[in-house]
């Protein structure tokens, strides 16, 4: 039996990866030290034999875990997500996302773990884009949260090269979906859902021209286990290639929600790219992936979900 463990498990992609995981019979170990992550999100996988562990990334514990452990699939999830609090607190944001990865790799491959597969940002590490970005764009990102998912790239190639340590980062675009949280910063699709379900007007910062690729998230758990079997040492574009503007996204949402008022408009954002698209290209040659969900469906499948959760 593979043994796999998801830092970020109790998180919303994470645990999407960890229903996977156990429905094809790997034994999951989870890592999360549950800041954002959350239990009700895992009661299925829990029930089903999955194990959860409270402990931070960055903690001195992890190589002992890891030791203990020894997992042959190690899936990495965790992280300060948030370009706002990472320009407020670039320290940590640091401290969780290269530390603590750097802290992940050395337990890894101390333990003889086979192959990392690791959660990076298609939006954040390439910065403004007018054209969908493929693998070859140069990366500039604008906040430290982006510059902590660029700097990390360097240590897993260090890793590899220096000790034979496999990985596969892949860049995801705007994830959504079922259990995506409606209440923080990120997530306009959970917030504008939440908002349309109450009743309630959503506000869009902005004109809402900026433009995003927004991916479902059973597609993206899809990308993570094709990446765990096929390996390569390499970054890969996760998302659908298709921009969709934040005044399309909210005419879609209240379509399918039934949702008949008009948008408020508020300032828009410091520092907000324009747009953010990405190039799946290589995914597809590389892993024979490609997004199953139209942007339709996924926001019919994620407004059902949160209908039903009210």
């Amino acid at each position: 039996m593979t043994t796999s463990l998801i830092t970020g498990g109790a998180g919303f992609i994470g645990s999407h990866l960890a229903d996977r995981l156990v429905a094809e019979g790997h034994d999951v170990l989870i890592v999360d030290n549950l800041s954002k992550g959350r239990l009700d999100r895992l009661t299925g996988v829990l029930d089903d034999g999955a194990r959860l562990i409270d402990l931070d990334i960055t903690s001195p514990e992890i190589g002992a875990l890891f030791s203990d452990v020894r997992p042959d699939l190690l899936f990495h999830l965790a992280a300060q997500s948030a370009v706002r609090p990472s320009v407020d607190d670039p320290v940590f944001d640091a401290t969780v996302n290269v530390v603590g990865t750097v802290n992940l790799l050395e337990a890894a491959r101390l333990s003889g773990t086979q192959r990392i597969v690791f959660a990076s940002s298609g939006g954040a590490i390439y910065g403004e884009v007018t054209e969908p970005a493929t693998e070859l764009q140069p990366k500039r990102p604008d906040s430290p949260y982006g510059i902590s998912k660029k700097i990390v790239e360097d240590y897993f190639r260090f890793f590899r090269d220096q000790y034979g340590l496999d990985y596969m980062a892949m860049a995801l675009g705007n994830v959504y979906g079922p259990r995506q949280d409606p209440y923080g910063e990120a997530g306009v699709v959970a917030i504008f859902a939440r908002l349309m379900l109450d009743g309630k007007a959503p506000t869009i910062n902005g004109d809402g021209s900026q433009q995003r690729d927004y991916v479902f998230v059973s597609d993206v758990v899809d990308a993570f286990v094709k990446a765990s079997t096929v390996g390569g040492g390499r970054l890969l574009n996760i998302g659908t290639g298709e921009a969709t503007s934040v005044s399309q996204l909210y005419s879609a949402l209240a379509g399918a929600v039934g949702f008949e008022g008009a948008p408020i408009h508020g300032p828009a954002k410091a520092g907000d790219l324009a747009r953010s698209v990405i190039d799946a290209t290589a995914a597809r040659e590389h892993l024979d992936w490609a997004p199953r969900e139209t942007l339709e469906s996924g926001l019919n499948k994620t407004v059902a979900w949160f209908r039903d959760s009210s």
